[in-house]
């Protein structure tokens, strides 16, 4: 067996990066940056009302209070996306919005609760007063022409895995394409001659096909394209067109099942005839046995990912290997997602004593203290799924350590 360290690390010297290309920044929510972006101009462009109020020059308002207001001439007002017709001049002001542009000759904008306008049939039009009601210093109310970002400023660095508020900074500096990694086109392919995937009536021996759904879902969680190759059966003339196809259409392929040292295992018979494909027992629990290969594609060499059949050794396989691998692929940095120390609210399964780490599924939350508490769920065996339903993590339990309550330790949490 080898460890988990070493198992990721000769998985992802073989898993290539793929080559950047320009993205839809729009659309790319969860992708990864291949190059700096930089701002072409300033944000805001110009100065503007951060406050809907009359844009003033403050040396007019000297001595302005409740009990003795400065009456000033409205010139009109100034909506956002328009401009004012004229500059400010002294006892004048123009009526702003927020967001419009402050006209020339202002310094700063009081706001429409300190002053108290003298209407004419229309607020804000050629001919009206208005009373300010206090002091302003210079610069009050104006958002200051790039005071969020400055021409040639880097907004976004390379390696940025992409949130909502990094699309709206592209969005805000008119980057509507980026350099980045798109997302895989990941197949899944599931074997099986017991397997029933239509949900119909079992004969004997047979099971309802679960893990393809859960791979499916996993894949679109990790920021991927989900391509479902159905379901197969252990024939290995079968088997080996299929994988042809999947090979020849996808990035990357996900097969589950009949990766175990069996010798009447399919997906390793068929696997094996493509020569140099790595067959691996992990030092974990569940999820031992771990097979994968890099295929030669039409336009690149492509990644064959091999997890167990069991559902929750597939579910952790996926986790702790492929999950990473793939998003190593796209560009990921640190693809290996989020582990924090917890403390468990409850003893923990006992490892087995053979020589491999437990990864015990475990629900979470966050107590009172603001740390993540955890306590395990029932049925850890590995043709377990139902329990993962409650799972927000896995804790990592080395082998011969005993967990009891209050103790602290290590906590994948769930992507």
């Amino acid at each position: 067996m080898i460890d988990l360290a070493e198992a990721r690390r000769v998985l992802l010297a073989a898993c290539p990066r793929i080559e950047p290309v320009q993205l839809d920044s729009a659309g790319a929510d969860g992708c990864v940056l291949a190059a700096d972006v930089f701002a072409p101009a300033n944000v805001p462009p110009f100065d503007n009302s951060s406050v809907d109020g009359y844009a003033v020059r403050t040396a007019d308002l000297a001595g302005a209070a409740e009990d003795s207001p400065v009456r000033l001439e409205v010139l009109g007002s100034v909506l956002a996306g328009s401009v004012a017709g004229r500059p400010v001049g002294p006892g004048q002001a123009w009526k702003v919005m927020t967001g419009a542009p402050v006209p020339e000759g202002a310094d700063a904008v009081v706001m429409v609760e300190r002053t108290s306008a003298t209407r004419t049939e229309q607020l804000g039009a050629a001919g009206d007063r208005v009373e300010v009601l206090s002091e302003v210093r210079p610069g009050a109310g104006i958002r200051r022409a790039g005071s969020d970002v400055r021409a040639g400023d880097r907004v976004l660095a390379a390696a940025t895995v992409l949130r909502p508020a990094h699309l709206g900074v592209l969005a805000s500096v008119g980057a509507r394409q980026v350099s980045g990694y798109r997302r895989l086109r990941v197949g899944v392919l599931v074997t099986g001659d017991e397997l029933v995937s239509d949900g119909g009536q079992l004969r004997p021996g047979q099971i309802h096909e679960s893990n393809r759904a859960m791979l499916l879902a996993l894949l679109v969680r990790a920021n991927c394209r989900p391509v479902d190759l159905g379901v197969a059966g252990d024939d290995v003339a079968a088997l080996r067109e299929r994988l042809d196809s999947a090979v020849a259409g996808c990035d990357a392929v996900l097969t589950s099942g009949g990766v175990s040292m069996g010798d009447s295992d399919p997906v390793r018979a068929v696997l094996d005839r493509f020569g140099g494909l790595n067959w691996l027992q992990v030092a974990i629990r569940p999820a031992k046995p771990f097979a994968f290969g890099v295929l030669p594609g039409p336009a690149f060499p492509v990644p064959v990912l091999g997890l167990p059949g069991n559902p929750v050794s597939a579910l952790v396989s996926f986790e702790l290997l492929a999950r990473p691998a793939l998003r190593h692929m796209m560009g990921h940095d640190d693809p290996y997602g989020t582990t924090v120390l917890g403390i468990a609210d409850a003893p923990l399964p006992r490892p087995h004593g053979d020589g491999r780490t437990a990864f015990l599924r475990v629900g979470c939350r966050f107590g009172p203290d603001g740390r993540l508490h955890v306590q395990p769920v029932a049925g850890q065996d590995s043709h377990q799924l139902s329990a993962s339903a409650a799972a927000g993590g896995l804790a990592v339990v080395e082998d011969g350590r005993r967990v009891e309550a209050g103790d602290e330790l290590p906590v994948h949490l769930l992507s």
